[in-house]
């Protein structure tokens, strides 16, 4: 089964178009599948209409929160609702557009396990927004611990191990398309063309999407804690040059006034060096709090274990392993030609 996972706040005007849409674009793929829409505390009429539309397709599924969560705590309760074998992530506001949804899941059943969808085009009529995403995504990019894809959001393909993991973690601040990324497992990127909302506003607030970019920066970069030691560093090297300054200064007046302005920086390098100090102390004790997996194992190879039955023997002789005589059956039993040779460090299996 495939699931879609669709966070819904006030979306009476096109929610039951984006549903036409979607059920349209997944009658031909071979896998059943089921659309989990979770209704996050809206005021107006979605709540109902989500309801109808479960009357009438049995594909639907409605999670209903207790208030507005905002979209993370929506996205959460959707992946634990989500039973299906690989979840796309979307939007109801169609700039994620449904008809890209199989091309996810035929890049699925080709062997990924993560697809990302990375926009080739924006369109935006925020002209504020329009100029912030770009450079957001070029910040994140330069400044991360972990390598992400650029220009991609929320919009995606896991499998259910993608999954799975992601929900073991249990951050309270998750950034999806980072952790989307930290997971790992087999990857591949599907390129599309992202509208304009086909309706309506947004109904993120700017101050919504601060936070959510600060989430992303804080929870995949130690670049911004460790900024500190960088600047001890340009404060040192500052304080060497004015006191070299001050010490060849012919002037008693120049050689105080860079003497002060050497003290100065000295003084304020070693506090940028104690806080950076404490800031790696700091990240330690996150890393401990956030308890991220130190790794994530996507499979298991061993060998069968009738090959290894029949692998025969192994001895060591002069230090190189070889192979005994293969075994012979007697009576239904399994028989080596000998057991054990009476030399030291000769043993038969």
């Amino acid at each position: 089964m495939v699931s879609i996972v669709v966070p819904v706040y006030n979306e009476e005007e096109l929610i039951v178009q984006f549903h036409e849409a979607i059920s349209n674009a997944l009658q031909g793929i071979a896998e059943s599948w089921e659309v989990v829409y979770v209704n996050d505390g809206s005021t107006d009429s979605t709540l109902e209409l989500l309801k109808r539309l479960q009357v009438l397709d049995t594909h639907v599924v409605v999670v209903e929160l207790s208030r507005n969560w905002g979209q993370v705590g929506a996205l959460s309760a959707g992946l634990r609702t989500a039973s299906g074998r690989a979840v796309v992530l979307m939007d109801a506001d169609f700039q994620d557009p449904p008809e890209v949804v199989p091309q996810l899941i035929d890049a699925w059943r080709n062997g990924a396990e993560v697809v990302v969808a990375v926009r080739r085009s924006r369109q935006e009529s925020r002209k504020i927004l329009a100029l912030l995403f770009p450079l957001f995504y070029r910040v994140l990019g330069a400044i991360s611990d972990y390598p992400l894809s650029l220009n991609a959001g929320l919009f995606g393909l896991m499998d259910r191990k993608a999954v799975d993991s992601i929900l073991a973690m249990g951050e309270k601040n998750p950034y999806l398309p980072g952790l989307r990324a930290w997971v790992g497992y087999r990857n591949t990127t599907v390129y599309y063309d992202r509208q304009d909302r086909l309706c309506g506003d947004g109904k993120l607030s700017f101050m919504s999407r601060i936070k959510y970019a600060t989430d992303a920066i804080m929870s995949f970069s130690y670049k911004p804690i460790r900024l500190s030691l960088v600047l001890c560093c340009l404060a040192t090297c500052v304080a060497f040059l004015l006191g070299l300054v001050a010490l060849i200064s012919s002037s008693p007046i120049r050689a105080a006034g860079f003497g002060v302005g050497c003290s100065v920086f000295l003084m304020g390098g070693l506090m940028l060096l104690a806080v950076g100090v404490l800031g790696e102390y700091i990240i330690r004790i996150f890393d401990q709090v956030r308890s991220r997996p130190l790794s994530l194992i996507s499979q298991v190879h061993r060998a069968p274990a009738e090959l290894a039955a029949q692998s025969g023997a192994i001895s060591i002789q002069n230090g190189s392993y070889a192979a005994q005589p293969e075994t012979h059956l007697t009576g239904g039993y399994a028989v080596q030609p000998e057991v054990y040779s009476g030399k030291p460090n000769s043993f038969a299996a």
